[in-house]
């Protein structure tokens, strides 16, 4: 019985599976963060190119 005893304490005091899982969620909240990034640099990228259509196409002359 005092093996079972000790092993269940020993289970409790072993921290190694709470840091693991630690590492986890930060590591699942470092990629939520660079998607959200992602997206607005690439919302950002998009709207570079649309206004420099656009202004492509009121410098060239337009055909009769």
């Amino acid at each position: 019985m005092s093996t079972i005893t000790s092993a269940i304490k020993a289970f409790i005091a072993d921290e190694n599976g709470v840091t693991a899982i630690e590492y986890g969620l930060i590591a699942a909240l470092i990629g939520v963060a660079m998607a959200t990034v992602a997206g607005e640099v690439g919302n950002g990228i998009k709207e570079t190119f649309e206004y420099i259509q656009e202004q492509l196409s009121n410098a060239l002359p337009t055909a009769p």
